[in-house]
């Protein structure tokens, strides 16, 4: 197995909801510890961004339609989390949709890494998360959805993605099954 970890959307737009505000000490917290399972193991760890032009054209169709305006590069609200330990040796992919793979280099990042394996976290996990996992499978990567590192602003939401991405799509483990990785 030669992964690498997907950190995705972790950035500060994403956390104004009550639900997602009341997770962000312990999902910042979870996060750096994968990350330093991560770190040593020598797994190259990938920084997901979503980020948008400030007039929005290039977010999605239904942002658009409803004047959502979020996750602006150069805002604030783009930032990544305080607390969260990047290291200027991580990888990042900037991106405008749902799927880091979308019009994105992830993909040839991941050939040139020779990585046949994703570690995925973050948010949100009826949205990013799902469609990284879907789209990961649909390019023959073996996913393991880091379960104490995601979540989302809807419980039932990410309740029901959970079900439905674990199986056959995804593996889901916990942070210590993850360190027993070899």
């Amino acid at each position: 197995m030669k992964a690498a970890l997907l950190v995705i959307d972790l950035q500060k737009d994403f956390f104004r909801s009550e639900r997602l505000q009341s997770l962000q000490s312990a999902l910042t917290d979870n996060t750096n510890v994968l990350i330093d399972t991560a770190q040593s193991k020598n797994i190259p760890i990938i920084w997901v961004r979503q980020e948008m032009k400030a007039d929005m054209s290039n977010a999605p169709l239904g942002d658009r339609k409803e004047g959502k305006s979020f996750v602006v590069a150069g805002t604030e609200g783009a930032q990544l989390l305080d607390g969260l330990q990047k290291q200027l040796s991580d990888y990042e992919i900037v991106k405008t949709r749902y799927s880091p793979f979308f019009k994105t280099e992830l993909d040839d990042l991941l050939k040139k890494l020779v990585v046949d394996t994703l570690i995925l976290s973050g948010i949100n996990t009826h949205a990013c998360v799902r469609m990284a996992a879907i789209d990961a499978y649909e390019r023959d990567y073996e996913i393991i959805l880091a379960t104490d590192c995601i979540n989302s602003w809807d419980e039932e939401h990410h309740r029901v993605s959970l079900k439905y991405l674990s199986g056959k799509i995804t593996h889901p483990m916990t942070n210590e099954e993850i360190k027993l990785l070899s």
